[in-house]
């Protein structure tokens, strides 16, 4: 995890727009570098390093004597660097994982190079020989990347927002600041002016579909067929796979652990690995919540069952609602169920980094968009419908859980890895009948966990445990966050600004004194960005009013019984 920056074509004097660079230090704390590109002087790269793997040698941008002509920033982690290298011939000279992007482009193109990723990937490749410039972002946009393109061909790239929103131009600083579409690359020319045109924006990957890099895989060819067991071994043997490649790192490793099951099955299999390949030293976990919440004593009971070292973070309700301006800060949006759950993970970072060595973090995101894991999925009218909607949440990964997943971890220098949204896995998990996948007998993601029910890596209670919202199971059965949060905004919003809320803000106009109260913290830090989120969060198929599983009436039933 890193924090890169490029700007193509600057009017302004490099040295001051550089301190807009400074504004993702919290991405890289372990160095920084400012570089210069040769023959173009309007031209730069930024760096903020979190060293995870080479430590010698694992600056950028990288540049190697072969390839004398490219530069290539890059945020995330190839998991199949090795195997590309044995498959091609290619001749490493660093340890970086990121290198093998210079020799696929070199062998291949652009096109070739997105395609055989395995990994999370955001990253700038400059080739000076050919006059070009290409941007590339991750099938789900599990790491971030903004830019900014002028009228006349200024051009800035940053891992996030806040690192393009105060540069200056001699045109203009109105320019729009918009998120890279994740599963896509852009191609753009290099004038000699150091300004660019855009040529292409191309779709690279498209989750249902099967990767390139498949081909040279640690698991080979799977049995085909759609019989139970078949399915359910499938599963296993490609979610196993997905978090044994994620266990690449110099960096000590831990994992959040609410007690759900998707973070309890990837705590459980991840310590599983780690004990198969010998990693000297005990998992650490962590759990956030108040006393005697939900997530709390789920997550201590997995722990206790798989020999964690667990770590409690006791959430009080004065600090969680100090963090809510920080965290509409990291995010970079004012999405109500985004910063809700933002909270707690934001907090659980920050002991993470304080109290703790760990810095690589694994986590359950993407589980329940992938699995048809929320509450929601039991009002499909068909199996079909269920399956469209779980596709159009993978696809919006990047504007909700994947965007609070990076940005509150990054906040603290932490490194994130989500083993559900494996390209191999998903692609697989998306191409099972639609049937097979909906909620059964009134359990949601039925299929995941009935495919780890022999598998004994998790107590059953935990394995059928029903669905929770992160920022739900947080706090007490009594008392939801959500409700603490709303009587706390009630005194600081008054009736008249809420009625008069579509006139101050008429896109995506605030409904409720919660959310108003988010959209005047984010205008303050980003006054006039907000189309960087489309639509709020809401479950389908449901009158909801607001996007907490607590206000729906299965969830009510649920927990009456």
């Amino acid at each position: 995890m890193c924090g890169i920056w490029a700007l193509f074509g600057s009017d302004e004097c490099l040295s001051v727009q550089c301190l807009s660079a400074m504004k993702i230090a919290h991405r890289g704390p372990d160095a920084f570098r400012f570089e210069n590109v040769n023959g173009f002087t309007n031209c730069c790269f930024g760096f903020h390093r979190l060293a995870v793997v080479d430590q010698l040698y694992g600056m950028q941008p990288i540049r190697v004597k072969k390839f004398p002509y490219l530069w290539l920033c890059y945020n995330g982690e190839i998991y199949n660097f090795k195997q590309l290298q044995k498959q091609f011939g290619f001749d490493y000279q660093t340890l970086v994982d990121g290198e093998v992007i210079l020799h696929l482009y070199n062998r291949g193109g652009i096109e070739q190079t997105a395609s055989m990723l395995d990994g999370v990937f955001a990253f700038i490749l400059l080739d000076t020989a050919n006059r070009k410039v290409f941007l590339a972002r991750d099938t789900y946009g599990v790491r971030p990347l903004f830019k900014v393109l002028t009228d006349d061909g200024f051009l800035g790239v940053c891992s996030e927002a806040k690192g393009l929103i105060n540069l200056k131009h001699s045109t203009s600083l109105c320019s729009k600041v918009e998120p890279f579409l994740p599963g896509h690359y852009e191609v753009l020319d290099l004038k000699p002016s150091g300004k660019v045109a855009s040529v292409e924006l191309v779709k690279f990957h498209s989750y249902k579909d099967e990767p390139l890099h498949v081909a040279c895989d640690t698991v080979e060819a799977l049995p085909s067929g759609f019989d139970l067991e078949t399915v359910k071994s499938n599963i296993r043997i490609l979610f196993e796979n997905a978090v044994r490649k994620r266990l690449m790192a110099h960096r000590r490793i831990g994992c959040l652990l609410s007690g759900g099951l998707d973070s309890s099955l990837v705590a459980a299999v991840l310590l599983k690995l780690m004990k198969e390949i010998n990693i000297n030293y005990p998992l650490q976990t962590f759990a956030i919540g108040m006393e005697n919440s939900p997530d709390l004593l789920a997550a201590r009971k997995v722990a206790a069952h798989i020999g964690s070292e667990h770590h409690e973070v006791i959430l009080n309700t004065e600090e969680g609602i100090q963090a809510i301006e920080e965290v509409i800060f990291s995010l970079e949006t004012y999405d109500i169920t985004t910063i809700r759950a933002s909270i707690g993970m934001y907090l659980v970072s920050k002991y993470i980094r304080k109290k703790t060595d760990s810095v690589v973090i694994f986590s359950g995101e993407g589980s329940d968009e992938l699995t048809q894991g929320y509450i929601y999925f039991h009002k499909a009218p068909s199996p079909e419908e269920a399956a469209e909607e779980s596709e159009r949440l993978l696809k919006e990964l990047y504007l909700f859980d994947v965007l609070r997943a990076d940005r509150t971890t990054a906040a603290h220098g932490l490194e994130l890895r989500v083993p559900f949204l494996d390209h191999r896995f998903t692609s697989y998990y998306l191409s099972l009948p639609a049937e097979l996948r909906i909620p059964k007998n009134g359990i949601e993601k039925y299929l995941l966990r009935l495919s780890f029910e022999d598998s004994n890596l998790l107590p059953k209670e935990i394995l059928w445990r029903p669905k929770e919202a992160f920022s739900d199971g947080i706090a007490s059965i009594k008392k939801s966050w959500f409700s603490i949060l709303q009587d706390y905004i009630d005194q600081q919003v008054d009736d008249l600004l809420l009625e008069k809320a579509a006139e101050k803000y008429p896109f995506n106009p605030p409904k409720t004194k919660e959310s108003y109260y988010y959209r005047q913290i984010f205008e303050k830090h980003y006054p006039g960005q907000s189309s960087w989120l489309p639509h709020y969060w809401m479950p389908r198929w449901v009158k909801a009013t607001d996007p907490s599983a607590r206000t729906l009436k299965h969830y009510k039933s649920a927990t009456q019984e």
